[in-house]
């Protein structure tokens, strides 16, 4: 039907419709006959078949009924009047989406930007954070509530200059608002019925269908108790449906939420429900929730659902249509009973499935959430159905991120919003109010809260309701209105309600006796508590911004602190004297009483002090309470009991109550918890001890420590164990009173900033050690925006110290801030603490400092805690310092520890700096501090002061590390004696005191460095002599040395006498590898150890073979065709590799020797110890061979025999004679004549000899079949058995992983595949070689070497274990690419071929040429020499050819013609004779000019097969990594016996070369390349890196958020992974984008790496900022990203958010992982290190 036919039908629908008496009831009976038409017609939904339908039939008339015209007229007239747009983005998360929040512009964390809106603000220039959505929110671009500035990005921005605000109301015309009113209603309220209808088997009356049919649906929905797994085996049973067809519902059930699977009658339908129910229920105690719905209800339903769409598209069309949607969606029923549509809607949430959920939330982010005025209205709604909103989600299943209480971030956030909240719907005790209705079944007859037994996933539902509360308080009012003051602290007395519940709980009582047996529950409490830890401080600051708020809290608080019936005394009142001071106090002690760690009122009564304290609103408190009822001593007494707690756990004196208590002990003092739970219990320390006596202060703290008799001298004990916890809880509780009275750092108990406390933070984390950016993270506490302050200090107190290839930057501190370590930071823990300590030891060691850790001087105290140090110059701390230095001085070393004198001395020296500082700040007068006085007065008239006692201490041995510290305190004391006693300076007996005591120090000092002078010099002495002895063992023994054999010639002299002229040594010195003039060899006899028996052997032929461990892997490196489809054996491949280099076969090893026997053991116990190991396949695969080397733990899955080099002399003289006989092309008359005569005896091979060669063309018709045994033949090599076995398991491996196939050693392809690796091996090795800029020679790793070595040798030995025919047959086809060969079959052109395969091929097989029937002959090396020096000869030739044909683009190069120019020139002219369609115009210069750049490769790689062969040295050009393309070249020609100008030998061979030229350019092939119907290779062949990535990483997540999946069109999460190899992106972990491979359904990675890399994959998956190693279907690991943030650091998952750019060198190293074929390796030894408990499905990736 043609568009406009279907318009006009539309619009005459909705005329009748508008004509109608009833419009709304004439368009509901239009839905009641068309839906059931048009959905669920068919068992299988037809999605684009009813998505037409639909547009035309109900849709369309729909839009003309709204315009009353055409919806293209009305549309336009929208935006004629201005009434189109919006200024919000309002774009809708996808789960997994990335968004962005500028941290210096979003009023909280919750602010966040889509990707397109990020691009083009200016919050990109800012400092920003990125990370994943879970899913559920929306962009809050064009908000300009969520943002300080820049609340538009530019597209919004213009939009906003055009459109009205949100908050004015558009107008539309008063037809259009009519219809669009009317047509929302009826369908919004139709929607609605549908979507919450529980009726599966009618229809509400009004859409009833009058004939009503036999034909149901059995409708399974989504769950999350049961698992893909669960559900597809329940299916498969209950339907009888295969497993893909299962697979398929399930996939979609967990989309959608619910899902058709079965369809029929009534009885069909129940019977498939009874079965999937019984069914899951056997799999889960749960059954699976199963309907039965009508066909007629399942198709209003799917509309319901298309409805919901439709909505959103509508209301994007203008600000007048969203706002009547609005209207429309909260205005309650006609009778005013029933709820509005969207309040019934977010009332059945929990009972809807996902995707009903989801097109709901989409809604009413796209229309209530759009405008203001409507947000309000709806959030007032949302708050009062909260209550229930959050009941349901309890209840549910489903995560938050599809339920409607996640709405409450959009709602509660914005600040104007939550404040209006508070004053008209009272949100905080609203919120407040639902926690504890969800917790009320876990309180305890004394209203306290004990979670034992509580259910995990209830209880984190619950938890998620203090997110709310934080959202409500993350904006503190900066104007505050006597209704918000009212409703606030309405809500902060529920919330201390809250607190009452939590106060005292889950107390703990000291296990005696017998361990406990049963772990108690604690992390129900302290999950709370970190719930609770930024509410309470957000509370604190809403509080502290007005003083009137924050007077009537500090009531409250102390009202509901008094009200608490915590734990109470059971004892009477009893006194305590100490040093003439009486207390009276009531018995209680901590290893005896029920102890809780949760007092959250207490802390929050201290907080609200400390902020009463700063803001100086304690002046007017009285006007708020009676200051008698502020009893100060009852604050103490639980925050103490909390602090011994601690203490006393620290001292082990708790290890029978098990790992819970540790584990709150730990929470109480870490990061996440300390600050409202340990600071707050120091700081009530502190506040008490500013206002108590503090002598009963510190007496009080003694008897809660149970030292109290200890100190008082009536206490002793000689068990050993008892004396350990004396020591023990001394140390602690001298640590409590270096913290009381050294932390001030609060804002309010001193004058400092948060700024001061987090760069004091910051130090002292510095002092343990230099740390990265997100290790000071992670150690600093968070505020309510995530903010720890880092940024804004860092730079101040470190120095950055960037990263290298690995690792990550470094802070470093500053040498000035050094002075405000302190060793007894109360934030350290135990470890932190020693090491800080051990590391400022040793700098000062190294800068020669003495050892005193002197206290750092504190800020000096505020008024209202300036009491605090009244605690220095009391007689009880006295007391307490003297007593354990006098245990110290007369005691024996049980009853003391040195830790306890460190801290002794360190509360000493913190005494003398506060009254030095007094004395400095003022008169002597003045100074209410007098310890110093006090500490030389008490208990002098005995000698027993303190001032005696570390006067004595300071000769004591046991003592030495603490001298530099007492020399210090005692320094101290005499200049404050001089002070007081108004006198000058310290008496110069002191001055010189101290001047012996710095003399002595040099002295020591002095004498240290002389005995490192005399040591040295006697080294030096000792190794002169050891040189003298091995100079004059030499000269000794200089015949032993002259005579070892050490070169080729030398080895004539004893074989062949008339080689020892001065001629010969000086051809064996030449560093020649090809040819009669090859140099000799340096001989050297190789004994190596095996790694696993330790024994050394010589290698030796015929000796027990030892072996090299190896890796084996299929390759892409080298492919200039990435991603086509891998060769498979045929006629051609693998005998001939193709130019492209497809696939290669690699053989690499990490340098390891064993005994072959050895191996061979340790490979069967590896292979029966890894069979019993918990997800071994994914570390090594045993069906293949695998195993990890015993050293290293590379990955290997064969062994390389190590064979040594051949060393049969060469006869130079012999060798000038045979050369004039055996020339070029006589050898290859011989060549041709042996190959004939071998095949002669074949009926086939004789008809092949008369139609395929002319005899006389190429002069061999003289030639005779064994003239080439006349130029020398030897006997073979004699081989030990084990090393033939080996050989054939390294070649059988090879030949199984190169071409994917069985093992099968007699298969003729094993010494084929052999040749091959040996020749990839070199291209890959020499590629690498210059992609790292190095030498070709000398810049191998000595594992490189040694594997490249043993491969070559080892596929020059291969041809001994294979049938010397099927070898024969090889070279035959090999030499029939170049030369027209008998009994050979129709061969490819040269452009088909890689020449140098060919050249390894047919080095390593002619030998077998030499085979007779009954005897076996080698050639001699004079006969090897010359086969190799003319076969290279030829694949030069060959390869130049090459160049040249494919160079048809070459842009001619101006240049000096010369000799070389010439002779290129000649052979080019020649070249085009014989090919039609070459192109003729290419000087001599520009053909120079390709041929060398082209065939340098080729000679390098020709250099290293020789050179392993051969063992020839290079010459020193080779060994440079400096030298020049050409003078490499001149060298390479050199080395390989090849003129420097290379078009020689064209010249040299012209006779020869002319009719091979003409037959090699004239096959069929090249005339199909030069007119591009072939792909030819150019050379040099391009080297292969990985893709280019952006610098900065926001553009690759740009790239994923428009990726779309190939296969689905849905919008569901994807995880695009980008291929690192081809910079393809894919659609990984999903089913949709799976395929088949090997029979099997793989992820699309997995079936990418299996073209792209050979079965190795590197992806870097994008949204997780992680790259992805693959080694195989089953094996990968991950690895970090080569991003790194401005502080030098990856970001996994993107968990910090930094700005990340990209790091060129990291990139540059996991390409060298690549090139190097690494990647297995370093996926074994990763996987090797974890310990895998749950596989990861890597086939699925």
């Amino acid at each position: 039907m043609a568009e406009e036919e279907k318009l006009l039908n539309a619009l005459d629908l909705s005329k009748r419709w508008q004509e109608a008496a009833d419009s709304g009831a004439a368009i509901l009976q239009h839905l009641m006959e068309t839906v059931p038409q048009i959905y669920c017609q068919e068992a299988e939904p037809q999605p684009q078949e009813e998505e037409a339908m639909t547009q035309e039939r109900l849709l369309l008339p729909l839009e003309c009924f709204l315009f009353g015209e055409d919806p293209r007229r009305g549309m336009e007239k929208l935006q004629q009047s201005g009434a189109a747009g919006a200024q919000q983005c309002g774009r809708v998360f996808k789960e997994g989406e990335t968004v962005y929040s500028c941290r210096d512009c979003a009023i909280d964390p919750s602010c966040v930007l889509c990707m397109d809106c990020f691009q083009n603000s200016i919050h990109k220039g800012h400092r920003y954070k990125m990370h994943a959505s879970s899913g559920g929110g929306f962009c809050d671009c064009g908000d300009l509530e969520a943002w300080k500035t820049g609340p538009c990005c530019s597209q919004h921005d213009a939009a906003s200059t055009a459109v009205p605000m949100e908050t004015e109301e558009c107008v539309l015309e008063g037809d259009l608002q009519q219809r669009c009113a009317l047509l929302i209603q009826v369908l919004l309220r139709y929607a609605t019925d549908m979507l919450v209808w529980e009726e599966g088997h009618e229809l509400v009356a009004e859409i009833q269908p009058r004939v009503k049919q036999n034909m149901y649906y059995c409708v399974l929905y989504n769950d999350e108790h049961h698992s893909y797994d669960h559900v597809i085996y329940t299916l498969q049973r209950s339907i009888q449906c295969n497993h893909t067809d299962a697979q398929t519902h399930t996939a979609l059930i967990d989309k959608e939420g619910r899902r058709a699977v079965k369809r029929g009658n009534l009885r069909t339908c129940q019977q498939a429900k009874d079965l999937i129910r019984s069914n899951s229920e056997h799999i889960s105690l749960q059954p699976l929730r199963v309907e039965i719905l009508h066909i007629a209800v399942m198709a209003h339903q799917s509309f319901a659902m298309r409805l919901g769409a439709w909505f959103q598209q509508v209301v994007g069309y203008s600000v007048g249509l969203r706002q009547v949607f609005c209207q429309v969606s909260l205005q309650p029923g006609a009778d005013g009973d029933k709820p509005s549509p969207i309040s019934r809607l977010m009332l059945h949430d929990a009972r809807l499935y996902k995707g009903a959920r989801k097109v709901i939330h989409e809604l009413i982010f796209c229309s209530l959430l759009m405008e203001t005025e409507y947000k309000k209205q709806f959030a007032i709604e949302f708050t009062k159905l909260y209550q229930q909103l959050q009941k349901d989600f309890i209840s549910d299943d489903h995560e938050r991120n599809i339920s409607i209480t996640a709405l409450s971030v959009q709602i509660f956030t914005v600040p104007t919003l939550a404040r209006q909240l508070i004053e008209d719907a009272n949100v905080i005790e609203v919120i407040i109010n639902t926690v504890m209705e969800m917790l009320r079944e876990h309180l305890d007859s004394n209203r306290r809260f004990h979670f034992q037994g509580y259910n995990t996933d209830k209880f984190f539902r619950v938890q998620v309701i203090f997110h709310d509360l934080r959202y409500i308080l993350i904006s503190k009012p900066s104007v505050w209105t006597d209704g918000l003051r009212t409703h606030f602290l309405e809500g902060f007395k529920v919330f201390l309600d809250l607190l009452k519940c939590m106060q005292g709980m889950e107390e703990v009582k000291r296990q005696f006796g017998q361990h406990i047996e049963v772990e108690p529950e604690w992390e129900a409490g302290f999950s709370t508590q970190i719930q609770l830890h930024h509410i309470l401080s957000m509370f604190q600051d809403w509080c502290c911004s007005d003083e009137t708020v924050l007077l009537m809290a500090f009531r409250e608080c102390h009202g509901a602190f008094a009200s608490c019936t915590n734990q109470p005394f059971h004892s009477e009142p009893e006194d305590a004297y100490m040093c003439k001071h009486i207390l009276s106090h009531r018995p209680y002690k901590v290893t005896q009483e029920p102890v809780s760690i949760h007092l959250p009122i207490s802390r929050l009564l201290a907080g609200l002090y400390v902020h009463l304290c700063r803001t100086g609103a304690l002046s007017r408190l009285p006007q708020y309470m009676d200051p008698e009822s502020l009893d100060y001593t009852l604050w103490v007494e639980h925050p103490l009991r909390c602090v011994v707690l601690a203490s006393q756990v620290s001292s082990e004196m708790w290890r029978r109550n098990g790992l819970s208590l540790v584990s709150q002990v730990y929470y109480y003092q870490d990061v996440k918890c300390r600050e409202e739970m340990y600071d707050k219990d120091i700081i009530i320390l502190q506040i008490i001890a500013s206002k108590m006596d503090p002598n009963h202060f510190l007496m009080l703290i003694l008897l809660r420590y149970e030292l109290f008799d200890v100190f008082n001298g009536n206490s002793s004990s000689k068990d050993q164990e008892v004396l350990r916890q004396w020591n023990k809880l001394t140390e602690e509780m001298l640590y409590l009173l270096i913290v009381i009275i050294g932390e001030r750092y609060v804002p309010g108990i001193s004058n400092v900033s948060r700024e001061d406390v987090t760069m004091r933070e910051v130090i002292h984390l510095l002092c343990i050690q230099p740390m990265a950016h997100s290790s000071l993270v992670k150690s600093l506490p968070e505020n309510e925006n995530h903010e720890t302050g880092l940024e804004t200090v860092i730079s101040k107190v470190a120095t950055f110290k960037k990263p290298g290839i690995s690792g990550h930057g470094l802070y470093e501190i500053k040498k000035e801030c050094l002075q405000e370590y302190n060793p007894f930071f109360y934030h350290y823990t135990k470890s932190q603490l020693s090491k800080a300590e051990d590391t400022q030891k040793k700098r000062r060691v190294q800068e020669g400092s003495d050892k005193a850790m002197r206290p750092p001087v504190p800020p000096p105290f505020t008024e209202c805690f300036s009491g605090v140090l009244r605690l220095l110059s009391c007689d009880v701390f006295i007391h307490i310092l003297r007593h354990v230095l006098q245990r110290a001085v007369e005691e024996s070393a049980p009853l003391w520890t040195e830790a306890m004198i460190h801290k002794t001395l360190h509360l000493i020296g913190q005494a003398l700096i506060e009254e030095n500082s007094q004395v400095e700040a003022g008169v002597a007068e003045n100074v209410t501090c007098n310890f110093s006085q006090k500490a030389r007065q008490i208990a002098s008239e005995h000698g027993k002061s303190l001032f005696d006692f570390l006067t004595k201490m300071k000769a004591m041995p046991l003592l030495e590390a603490q001298k530099d510290m007492i020399s210090w305190i005692l320094q101290m004391f005499d200049t404050l004696k001089c002070v007081h006693d108004n006198s000058s300076p310290p008496p110069m007996q002191s001055t010189a005191q101290s001047k012996q005591e710095e003399t002595t120090h040099d002295k020591e000092k002095a004498e240290r460095k002389r005995k490192a002078e005399v040591a040295k010099r006697h080294r030096q002495k000792v190794m002169a002599q050891m040189s003298a002895m091995q100079k004059n063992f030499i000269e000794t023994h200089k015949m032993l040395y002259d005579n070892m054999p050490d070169s080729g010639a030398q080895g004539n002299a004893s074989t062949e006498p008339s080689a020892a002229s001065e001629s010969a040594m000086e051809l064996s010195e030449r560093r020649v590898a090809v040819g009669p003039q090859q140099g000799g060899w340096v001989l050297e006899r190789e004994s190596l150890t095996c790694i696993l028996c330790q024994e050394e052997q010589e290698v030796v032929a015929d000796g027990p073979a030892m072996v090299l461990t190896a890796c084996v892997q299929r390759s892409t490196v080298l492919t200039q065709n990435s991603g086509t489809a891998l060769y498979t054996p045929d006629d051609h491949y693998p005998l001939l590799m193709p130019p492209e280099l497809a696939v290669g076969t690699h053989t690499g090893s990490c340098g390891h020797v064993m005994h072959a026997t050895c191996w061979q053991k340790y490979f069967e116990a590896v292979q029966t110890a890894i069979r019993s190991r918990l997800h071994a396949e994914m570390i090594i695969d045993l069906e293949n061979g695998e195993y990890l080397c015993p050293l290293c733990k590379s990955l290997c899955n064969t062994v390389i025999p190590l064979i040594p080099l051949d060393t049969a002399p060469l006869n130079y003289e012999s060798a000038q004679m045979v050369g004039q006989h055996l020339t070029f092309q006589r050898w290859f008359q011989i060549i041709l004549a042996r190959i004939k005569g071998l095949t002669a005896t074949t009926p086939e091979a004789e008809e092949h000899t008369g139609s395929s060669v002319d005899p006389e063309t190429f002069g061999m018709g003289q030639a005779e079949f064994r003239s080439i045994l006349s130029f020398g033949v030897r006997e073979p090599r004699k081989f030990s058995d084990s090393i033939l076995q080996m050989v054939q398991v390294c070649g059988t491996t090879i030949h199984r992983v190169g071409l994917q196939a069985p093992p099968n050693e007699q298969c003729p392809h094993v010494p084929v595949m052999s040749w091959n690796t040996c020749a990839y091996t070199i291209q890959a090795t020499e590629n690498m070689l210059q992609e790292e800029g190095k030498a070709l020679f000398g810049s191998l790793q000595n594992r490189q070497l040694a594997g490249l070595k043993a491969v070559v040798q080892f596929s020059a030995t291969q041809r001994v274990i294979s049938t010397q025919a099927v070898v024969q047959k090889h070279f035959t086809n090999m030499l029939a690419v170049l030369v027209p060969v008998p009994d050979a079959k129709e061969s490819q052109s040269i452009l088909e071929v890689d020449c140098f395969h060919l050249l390894v091929g047919l080095v390593l097989a002619v030998p077998s040429l030499y085979q007779e029937e009954s005897v076996d002959l080698l050639p001699s090396p004079i006969s090897t020499a010359y086969n190799h020096l003319h076969l290279l000869h030829l694949l030069t030739m060959a390869h130049m050819l090459q160049i040249m044909l494919s160079s048809q683009d070459a842009v001619g190069v101006e240049g000096t013609k010369g000799e070389e120019a010439e002779s290129a020139a000649s052979v080019y002219s020649s070249v085009v004779q014989h090919t039609p369609g070459l192109r003729a115009d290419l000087s001599g210069c520009a053909v120079v000019e390709c041929v060398r750049k082209g065939v340098l490769p080729f000679l390098r790689c020709a250099a290293l097969l020789f050179n392993c062969l051969t063992g020839v040295q290079p010459p020193e050009e080779l060994l440079e990594r400096t030298v020049t393309a050409e003078d490499e070249l001149e060298a390479l020609c050199c080395y390989l016996a090849l003129p420097t100008n290379l078009f020689q030998l064209f010249h040299n061979h012209k006779d020869m070369v002319e009719p091979l030229m003409k037959r090699w350019c004239g096959h069929p092939a090249i005339s199909k390349a030069l007119i591009g119907q072939l792909q030819a290779i150019r050379y040099p062949r391009k080297r292969n890196q990985l893709i280019d990535l952006p610098e900065d990483y926001s553009v690759l997540l740009n790239q994923a958020s428009h990726f779309k999946c190939p296969v689905s069109s849905d919008e569901d999460r994807k995880h695009p992974t980008l291929c690192l190899f081809c910079g393809e992106m894919l659609c990984s972990q999903s089913t949709c984008c799976q395929k088949q491979l090997d029979g099997e359904y793989v992820g699309a990675c997995t079936a990418h790496a299996a073209t792209c890399g050979a079965g190795v994959g590197l992806f870097l998956r994008v949204r997780e900022c992680e790259v992805v190693l693959m080694g195989s279907k089953t094996r990968g690991t991950t690895y970090p990203a080569p991003y790194l943030d401005d502080y030098g650091e990856t970001d996994p998952q993107l968990n910090r958010g930094n700005p990340l750019h990209l790091c060129p060198e990291r990139y540059t190293k996991l390409q060298y992982l690549w090139l190097q074929h690494c990647i297995p390796e370093e996926i074994a030894r990763s996987l090797e290190v974890l310990n895998v408990m749950f596989a990861f499905e890597w086939h699925t990736l």
